[in-house]
């Protein structure tokens, strides 16, 4: 099951956290992963963790901020491969703050990358997905795309952007054979959550950390892999009959917190 041997699979931001995660392990369930990373450097990281354990990774160092440098590597991947069959959307990044300490500046960043970002992609990869008769797209969303989270303004926002694009390009796309859906973690443990704490926090992060963890009420943060691992089925062939949904990943976060 959850094979994915003779399949492309195209991961924005799996240069690290997340993204990372899910590119070693659709790497190691047999697809042709390439690294779509601003940093060059973290992409290559990636590929080479994937080919010490035999795998086949490819690194594309890309601002999914820019239409064309996306639209570029999708022609360039597709004529390596000759095929586009999985989409993973993973590339994001976060903001801190309300509405009054979100200024023009911090919105635009966060619009470029987070939702710019994925149609950027999307618009990119989805008309090759028609041309050879089907595909799969996965959106990275949050939980926050449907809560009211504290100093969260321009991050919710993005991530509620994402989970109506995904919902888009389900409805539109059913009858090519193109599925879309989204998955919407909680908080998951990765590296922007140290730093994160680092910065914030000084001399305070195990407290800190401890505190954030228990906010799921399962008691602890997600793991990367653990979120791969529900990326992997949706984007195998095993959940051929998914589509046009968002997968919550939270601990419990949304439905047992009181």
């Amino acid at each position: 099951m959850f094979n994915l041997q003779h399949k492309t699979a195209l991961i924005t931001g799996g240069g690290s956290g997340i993204g990372k995660a899910i590119a070693e392990l659709f790497a190691a369930q047999g697809a042709h992963v390439f690294i779509l990373e601003l940093s060059q450097a973290n992409a290559d990281d990636t590929v080479k963790a994937i080919e010490s354990k035999g795998g086949k990774a490819t690194a594309f160092a890309v601002n999914v901020a820019d239409q064309e440098q996306l639209k570029t590597a999708a022609a360039a991947i597709q004529k390596i491969t000759g095929r586009l069959d999985i989409l993973v959307n993973s590339a994001g990044i976060s903001h801190i703050g309300k509405l009054e300490t979100t200024s023009a500046e911090d919105m635009d960043r966060i619009f470029q990358v987070n939702i710019k970002g994925v149609y950027n992609a999307m618009y990119a990869v989805v008309p090759h997905m028609k041309q050879q008769g089907g595909g799969v797209v996965l959106n990275v969303a949050s939980v926050a795309s449907g809560l009211g989270l504290v100093d969260r303004f321009a991050y919710s926002m993005s991530k509620g952007a994402v989970v109506s694009m995904t919902l888009s390009v389900a409805k539109d796309y059913i009858k090519d054979n193109i599925r879309c859906n989204c998955i919407s973690p909680a908080r998951v443990h990765t590296a922007f959550v140290d730093n994160f704490l680092a910065k914030n926090y000084p001399g305070q992060e195990t407290e800190m950390f401890e505190k954030l963890s228990k906010t799921q009420p399962i008691g602890r943060m997600g793991k990367p892999d653990e979120v791969a691992s529900l990326a992997l089925y949706l984007c195998s062939d095993e959940a051929a009959f998914v589509t046009g949904s968002d997968y919550p990943i939270d601990g419990g976060f949304i439905r047992l917190n009181t």
